[in-house]
């Protein structure tokens, strides 16, 4: 039988960065949320500091908020790899999750 996941308290500075990025871009929570296919209320348990984001959560969120270097940084290292969409049990066959070490270059790629 397949252990449950530890719950993680997320880093303080991860929800104020997706709040200043969000802001940046000028988006809504619900319509950040809408662009980068999560829910709205993934979204705000995330700025709110009550969830650690997946990598396939941050990825995806990449792709439409304004992140800089440092903030990939930070991001990448409160990235968590079994969790949401980038849990091993979620996969469907064929699919492959987000690597964690491979999250920096899909920030960066997505933020030029």
């Amino acid at each position: 039988m397949d252990t449950p996941r530890t719950r993680r308290t997320p880093p303080a500075a991860v929800a104020s960065i997706l709040c200043a990025a969000r802001a940046r871009a000028g988006l809504g929570q619900r319509e950040t949320a809408r662009r980068a296919a999560l829910s709205s209320g993934y979204l705000a348990n995330l700025e709110a500091g009550r969830r650690c984001p997946s990598t396939a959560a941050l990825a995806a969120l990449a792709s439409v908020l304004p992140f800089t270097a440092a903030e990939r940084q930070e991001l990448e290292a409160a990235a968590v790899t079994d969790a949401g969409l980038s849990n091993p049990l979620r996969q469907t066959p064929g699919q492959r999750p987000v690597p964690a070490t491979g999250l920096s270059s899909h920030l960066s790629a997505s933020s030029k």
